[in-house]
């Protein structure tokens, strides 16, 4: 079994009109992968800008074609992920006829799966382990990660101190963020001596999370009921198969015009931006998300202006540092990346220490990168951590027992003491609110804390609050 470098990948292409087909070699013989279960699989295939489709089983996001450039933007293309044959997955990058070979490689669609020869050997190592339960074999110790490790870094920031459902609000801010930031192309202007976008113009867009004493408001004061409206734009070519003009034809959910005078804006010819979504089957789009931001369209925002737009809070100055210290090159993301192809217990050390340096990256969020890199024998452990050991494992576990437990319970997995863990944390959700390749994804923000403890044992909670 060999598997070849992003950059190396063998691409059978098809050019079609503005999307291009390309199918992915997994090259796994002796080992069944399953799209839906490698997305699916931790709470990040959740999170903007990823779109998981659970009728077609395929992955829409917005991917840029160049990712290890962090002093300017770089252009995104809406790619979509499905899985036809067991051998192969089949890959369609929109709005194109043709990318470069760097451009392929760029699209990081092996680095969100996994799919690489010292992830196979994980995979294969933890499923022979002899004190796993059968019933955690469904999970195939794959756990799916962002595209690029600032997005993935960023994304464990926004897990901390606060519920589920603002975790996801607040990504897909970042994303709508984004969007605006490459449409709006706002001016530079000079604060305090370090250039800072000028941010008077934007309005924010996405509604807060719910917060208690604040029904159906956000921070702000401001009704958040109503901000958006579902559409799908369906596409009607004008003229042959060569043609580039398009209509984008607003409508809403159930198919009729749509009057709502937000931004459903007819236009005549594809967007090359980020504006608009399609997903698999062309059922619906979105044309209000952009990609996740880079470090560069984040380094210079204003610190209130991004906490305001994007309900942040204290994150806002500590994501911006972040993204400043890779734009000036003081953290370099692909030495990081790296070291972590060799799961070592000396280069484990290394990349925390250089985590620990960085502002806001306390154990927990610096485990979850870790566990993003690919090293598996760290448990973050947080309230969701102590109510699972109480449910599961009968433990009156606390912040100050919790590390003794956890070695207690997961020790014999070692080094994988994390995915014996999740796959645990995932047959318990899934027996609470169902399969997670099958959920709507406005059911997402029902996977808390609070619904975990007052679900009964074996109900569906998705089931009986929707």
């Amino acid at each position: 079994m060999e598997f070849q470098k992003h950059d190396e990948l063998e691409l059978e292409r098809k050019s079609t009109w503005l999307e291009l087909k390309m199918e992915l070699p997994l090259g796994i013989p002796t080992q069944q992968f399953l799209l839906e279960k490698a997305v699916c699989s931790h709470g990040l295939f959740m999170m903007a800008p990823n779109h998981w489709d659970p009728l077609s089983n395929t992955l829409t996001r917005p991917l840029r074609l160049h990712h290890h450039h962090h002093d300017h933007p770089s252009s995104s293309l809406i790619v979509s992920i499905s899985q036809h044959h067991a051998a192969s997955l089949a890959v369609r990058v929109h709005g194109t006829h043709s990318l470069s070979p760097q451009q392929e490689s760029a699209l990081l669609v092996s680095r969100m799966l996994h799919l690489s020869e010292e992830e196979e050997k994980t995979v294969r190592e933890f499923r022979s382990m002899p004190h796993l339960d059968h019933q955690n074999r469904s999970f195939t110790g794959r756990v799916f990660r962002s595209s690029t490790l600032f997005e993935d870094m960023v994304k464990c920031m926004l897990l901390c101190n606060c519920q589920w459902s603002r975790t996801l609000s607040m990504a897909q801010a970042l994303c709508e963020l984004q969007l605006e930031l490459q449409n709006e192309s706002p001016r530079a202007v000079s604060v305090s001596g370090n250039p800072k976008v000028e941010t008077e113009d934007f309005i924010p867009k996405t509604p807060a999370a719910k917060v208690t004493g604040r029904k159906g408001r956000n921070s702000s004061g401001v009704s958040t009921k109503g901000t958006f409206c579902k559409k799908k734009l369906e596409l009607e070519v004008a003229g042959n198969a060569s043609s580039s003009n398009v209509t984008l034809l607003p409508t809403d959910v159930e198919g009729n015009a749509c009057h709502c005078g937000k931004s459903c804006v007819a236009t005549e010819e594809p967007s090359s931006d980020d504006s608009f979504l399609q997903l698999p089957n062309g059922r619906e789009y979105f044309n209000h998300t952009g990609n996740f931001p880079s470090p560069s369209e984040l380094a210079n925002l204003d610190e209130s202006f991004l906490a305001k737009r994007c309900n942040l809070g204290y994150r806002a100055s500590r994501i911006i540092k972040l993204a400043q210290a890779i734009v000036e090159g003081k953290i370099q993301l692909r030495q990081l990346e790296e070291l972590s192809k060799d799961a070592s217990l000396s280069n484990y050390k290394l990349l925390e220490d250089q985590l620990k340096q960085i502002t806001g990256f306390g154990p927990f969020t610096r485990a979850n990168v870790l566990m993003c890199m690919g090293y598996y024998h760290v448990i973050p452990t947080d309230s969701e951590t102590i109510r699972h050991l109480k449910q599961v494992h009968s433990r009156n576990s606390s912040s100050k027992t919790i590390d003794r437990d956890v070695e207690e319970i997961y020790g014999k997995y070692e080094p994988y003491q994390f995915l014996a863990y999740w796959s645990e944390m995932l047959e318990f959700y899934e027996r609470r609110f169902g399969k997670m390749n099958e959920m709507h994804s406005s059911d997402y923000k029902l996977i808390t804390g609070s619904n975990m403890r007052s679900a009964s044992k074996g109900t569906s909670k998705r089931k009986r609050l929707s």
